[in-house]
């Protein structure tokens, strides 16, 4: 599928290790490079952590396409009603090439 669909658009990236950027597609390639505006990094901290999670703002991102694990539509009503800085869990992981 081409991420033509999914420009200008708020998506969610997770790279190969393992961040979680939250953003709006505004340009991408045939290598799967990417540029992200108004971007967000969530930092999902762990149940045991007494730390709460955060996002963290990025603003113009740009993600190499080698760090690019998975690209989906963020589902913007559901996110909206999420207090990102309660949510707990595990952490994603690397990925190995």
């Amino acid at each position: 599928m081409s991420l033509n669909a999914y420009v200008d658009k708020k998506v969610c990236i997770i790279t190969t290790d393992g961040r979680n950027l939250v953003g709006v597609l505004a340009a991408h390639d045939y290598t799967t490079n990417l540029v992200l505006k108004n971007t967000v990094e969530r930092v999902i901290r762990s149940p045991e952590d007494g730390e709460p999670s955060a996002e963290v703002p990025l603003g113009l991102y740009i993600i190499r396409g080698e760090n690019v694990c998975l690209v989906g539509l963020v589902d913007e009503a559901l996110d909206a009603s999420i207090n990102w800085t309660e949510v707990k869990g595990a952490p994603i992981g690397t990925t190995k090439h």
